[in-house]
């Protein structure tokens, strides 16, 4: 891997993980598309510590407050919003676990991630159209917790997206956009965190050389800028920006896929 691959997958990452892209198709279609090798998954858990670094550094004060509260058992909303982020990681760890052989082969096909890209987006713009807009982060109960938990457990298939399912359930749930996004964050953390402690086991030091630390690098500055951008945005704006780029990247992999054979 050059320093180039590693730079430019490390800015795919930043994006794709907090805006609703799909961060691991990128990381499939990139190199897919340019004729580079893949770099293997090793690397992509690498880039999305990459992301924790940006998200714990854009959320550390919510955590602090939300782990005081949580491992106090205080009774307070905090307490709550701790637990329910807690359990809504599970369903998302366990699918990852059983399926992860099917996350290094079978769902990296091309025509699914490029079908996968176009059904969410389609599923994205009509919840985020119909669904009522009320509930701010402390308003969030267990149930959507669960649902939200439940949905992530999805993203293990590339072109789902983690954000994009879980901002979409968030939606579905009656959250407020922006509120969507900020719960999609903050249960990034553990599963972030999870997946990155039992992937980086098979790390050597071979492995990291400065095309391997360009991408974590860039990957949590980018990654933390993405967070900033979205959060704004979506205070005045819908989703519709990022079903429209599924829709035609979709189609894009699709015609590409079917003409290459």
């Amino acid at each position: 891997m050059t320093d180039l691959q590693g730079l430019v997958l490390g800015i795919v990452q930043g994006l794709g993980e907090f805006l609703p892209i799909s961060s691991s198709a990128h990381l499939v279609l990139i190199p897919w598309l340019f004729g580079w090798p893949y770099a293997g998954l090793v690397f992509d858990v690498a880039l999305h510590m990459g992301t924790l670094v940006a998200v714990v550094a854009f959320f550390w004060r919510d955590w602090l407050a939300l782990a005081g509260d949580g491992l106090r058992f205080k009774r307070s909303q905090g307490c709550k919003l701790f637990w329910y982020l807690v359990l809504a990681t599970i369903p998302g760890a366990a699918f990852g676990y059983v399926m992860a052989d099917y996350a290094e082969t079978l769902f990296r096909t091309p025509i699914l991630i490029g079908t996968m890209l176009i059904i969410m987006g389609v599923i994205l713009y009509l919840v985020d159209k119909n669904a009522p807009s009320q509930k701010e982060l402390k308003q969030i109960s267990l149930k959507d917790s669960l649902v939200v938990g439940f949905i992530q457990a999805l993203a293990i298939i590339p072109g789902v997206s983690r954000a994009g399912a879980t901002m979409t359930a968030g939606r579905a749930m009656g959250m407020k956009r922006e509120t969507a996004a900020r719960f999609s964050f903050l249960l990034s953390t553990p599963i972030i965190f999870g997946a990155g402690l039992l992937e980086l086991q098979k790390l050597t030091f071979s492995d990291i050389d400065r095309a391997f630390m360009l991408g974590v690098i860039t990957s949590a500055v980018v990654g933390f800028l993405s967070i900033k951008f979205l959060l704004r945005y979506l205070t005045q704006k819908s989703f519709n920006i990022f079903v429209w780029y599924r829709f035609a990247l979709g189609a894009l992999v699709i015609i590409i896929a079917l003409w290459r054979g």
